[in-house]
C-alpha cells in the first residue's frame, strides 16, 4: 500500500493534468503539497460540526437538565464552534419522532427531559438558532426522517404520538421503531412536522442524515404496503428506492415554496454503489446506499434535487474496503457540471480512538483529508462528526487540521440557485483609526439592508477588485445588524480597509468605501 505522502503527491501531480478547471485557490501551482508553495485560502468554505441529540450524543449532554443548563451547554457547543473557526452548526432537532420544538405535529422529545412531550420550560430550537446567529453562524436544522424510537414497544411512546394514533404507520426493526416510508400519507406526515420548524424559525439550512430505509431490510416487513402501492414496480427493491426518491424530490419542491432562501441537503453514506455492483459505482467494496438503504444517492445529485450533498466519508487514506482518496475524486466527478454543492462529512471520532487502526492515531490523518480536498475543486468544504470529538480534540487531530487549512476566516458558500439573487446593498467604512491594542474599524449598513456578517479586509495598499476574492486579505468575519465595531490587534499605520456586508445566504456587496490608517 503507498504511503499518505505517495498518494498526495500523486493528487497534485494529476490535478497538475487535469482538464476540469481549478479556482486559484485548487490551482496546482500553489498546490499545498508542492514545496514552499504559497496556498491561497477559499473566500467561500463550510465549516460545518454536527451536534446530535439522540442518545444525547451532545446536546443536551443528558436527559432532565434544567433550561438553564441546557442552555448552557448549546453554548458553550457554539461558542467552541467559534473557537475551531467554524462557520456554520447541523443541530439535530428531530432525532426520533419528537420535536425540539412545540411541535403540533408530534411530541417534545425525551432527550430533552427524559420523558417524551414534557415540556422543557424553554424553545431549544428558538433559543439555539438565536444563540448561532449571535456569533455569526448558520444554523442547519437536521432531521432524521423515519426514525421513530430506539426501542421496540409502541405503548412507550406519548399517548398522543402519531405512532399510537396511526399504528399501521409505525414497523419493528432492528431494535427500534421505523415509520414505514411506503405509505404516502407518512411521508407528507413527515414532510409536515418537519417544515413547521422551517416556516416557523429562522433557519437557514433544513438536513438530512443517512438514515433512510432500515439497513439489512429483508426483514423489514413492509409487504402489505408494497402489496398496496406497488403495482407497476418490478421489485420490492426499485419500488423502495421510489418511496426514497420521491421524499427526497418533494421536500425539494416544498422547500423551495416555503423558504426558496434556505439550503435544502443530505449526508448519505459515503458509498453509493460499489464498481463490482455497477460501472458508474468506485473503487471500493463496503455497504452501499444505493441497495442497503434504497438511497440513489448519486441519482439525487445528476436530476437536480439537492442544494448540497455531504456524504460521509469515515475512512482513512488507502482504506482497503473504501478509501478516502479514491472517493473524494469519485463524488467530485459526480458533482461536477451539477448545481449541487459537494461537503465531506469528516470522522473526527475516529481520530485518536484507541479502538481504531494506527492510521487513525496519526495527528495529521484529518489534515491530510482535507489537504487532499484542495486538488478537487468540487469540494467545498467539510463538517465534522461529532461536536464532542471537535472539541476533545484527541491527539491534536483537530487543531492540526484547523491549524493547517482554517488559518483565514471563511464564509460558507453561496448555494448555486441563489447565487444570481440581489446582494446586499455596499456598506460605508465610518473610520479606521489607531486606538490602544491595535485598529478599531467601525462599518454601518445602507438602505434597509440588515447585513447577517461584515467581513473585514485588510490590505498593505489599494486594492483591486479581485483582491476581495482572496481570503488572504481577510481579517475578520463579524456579526452584524445595522453596524459593527471591530479591533483588529494587528492593525498598524498604513495599512487600508475595507467592508463588505454578507447576507443570510452569503452573497457578498461591492466593497466599501476604503480608509487609510493614519
Amino acid at each position: 500500500m503507498p504511503s499518505r505522502r505517495t498518494v498526495l503527491k500523486g493528487l497534485a501531480l494529476a490535478a497538475a493534468t487535469s482538464t476540469v478547471p481549478l479556482p486559484a485557490y485548487a490551482d496546482p501551482t500553489t498546490s499545498p503539497t508542492a514545496e514552499g508553495a504559497a496556498y491561497v485560502p477559499p473566500l467561500h468554505q463550510m465549516r460545518g460540526m454536527w451536534i446530535a441529540s439522540v442518545a444525547n450524543i451532545n446536546w443536551p449532554s443528558k436527559q432532565g437538565l434544567s433550561a438553564d443548563e441546557q442552555k448552557a451547554e448549546f453554548i458553550a457547543w457554539a461558542d467552541l464552534a467559534v473557537q475551531r473557526r467554524l462557520n456554520s452548526v447541523f443541530v439535530q432537532i428531530r432525532p426520533t419522532a419528537d420535536a425540539f420544538w412545540p411541535s403540533p405535529f408530534e411530541p417534545w422529545s425525551h432527550w430533552l427531559t427524559g420523558v417524551q412531550g414534557q415540556d422543557p420550560g424553554y424553545d431549544p430550537l428558538g433559543f439555539a438558532v438565536a444563540e448561532a446567529h449571535k456569533r455569526g453562524l448558520a444554523f442547519h436544522a437536521w432531521f432524521n426522517p423515519y426514525r421513530v424510537s430506539m426501542q421496540t414497544d409502541p405503548s412507550k411512546l406519548h399517548p398522543d404520538h402519531p405512532g399510537r394514533k396511526h399504528p399501521d404507520w409505525i414497523l419493528p426493526f432492528g431494535g427500534k421503531l421505523y415509520y414505514n416510508p411506503g405509505l404516502p400519507e407518512v411521508r407528507k406526515f413527515c414532510q409536515d412536522a418537519m417544515l413547521d420548524a422551517l416556516t416557523r424559525y429562522d433557519i437557514d439550512g433544513l438536513h438530512f442524515d443517512d438514515y433512510f430505509y432500515p439497513t439489512n431490510t429483508t426483514a423489514f416487513d413492509d409487504s402489505a404496503a408494497f402489496a398496496q402501492y406497488g403495482a407497476g414496480f418490478p421489485d420490492l427493491a426499485t419500488w423502495r428506492r421510489h418511496n426514497v426518491d420521491l421524499m427526497v424530490s418533494e421536500m425539494q419542491q416544498r422547500v423551495r415554496e416555503a423558504k426558496p432562501e434556505v439550503a435544502w441537503g443530505i449526508s448519505p453514506s459515503g458509498i453509493w454503489r460499489n464498481k463490482a455492483s455497477d460501472p458508474l459505482g468506485s473503487d471500493t467494496s463496503g455497504g452501499q446506499s444505493y441497495d442497503g438503504l434504497h438511497a440513489d444517492t448519486r441519482g439525487w445529485v445528476k436530476k437536480g434535487w439537492l442544494d448540497y450533498i455531504a456524504p460521509q466519508l469515515y475512512w482513512y487514506m488507502g482504506q482497503p474496503p473504501a478509501d478516502y482518496s479514491k472517493l473524494v475524486p469519485w463524488w467530485s466527478d459526480v458533482a461536477n457540471g451539477t448545481d449541487t454543492l459537494l461537503w465531506i462529512g469528516q470522522a473526527a471520532y475516529k481520530a485518536g480512538d484507541p479502538a481504531q487502526v494506527a492510521d487513525w492515531q496519526d495527528p495529521a490523518e484529518l489534515s491530510d483529508h482535507l489537504t487532499l480536498n484542495r486538488a478537487h475543486p468540487q469540494v467545498s468544504g467539510d463538517i465534522w462528526y461529532n461536536a464532542n470529538d471537535v472539541r476533545v480534540d484527541r491527539i491534536g487531530s483537530i487543531s492540526t487540521a484547523v491549524n493547517n487549512h482554517y488559518t483565514r476566516p471563511a464564509l460558507a458558500p453561496v448555494v448555486p440557485r441563489l447565487a444570481g439573487g440581489e446582494p446586499p446593498h455596499r456598506p460605508v467604512l465610518a473610520y479606521a483609526l489607531r486606538r490602544s491594542g491595535g485598529v478599531e474599524v467601525r462599518a454601518v449598513a445602507t438602505g434597509r439592508d440588515e447585513p447577517f456578517l461584515f467581513a473585514i479586509f485588510r490590505f498593505s495598499g489599494k486594492p483591486g477588485q479581485a483582491a476581495f476574492d482572496d481570503a488572504r486579505n481577510l481579517v475578520a468575519v463579524v456579526p452584524g445588524d445595522r453596524q459593527v465595531r471591530w479591533l483588529d490587534p494587528e492593525g498598524k499605520r498604513g495599512d487600508h480597509y475595507h467592508v463588505v456586508a454578507v447576507d443570510r445566504v452569503n452573497r457578498t456587496s461591492k466593497p466599501s468605501n476604503g480608509f487609510v490608517v493614519i
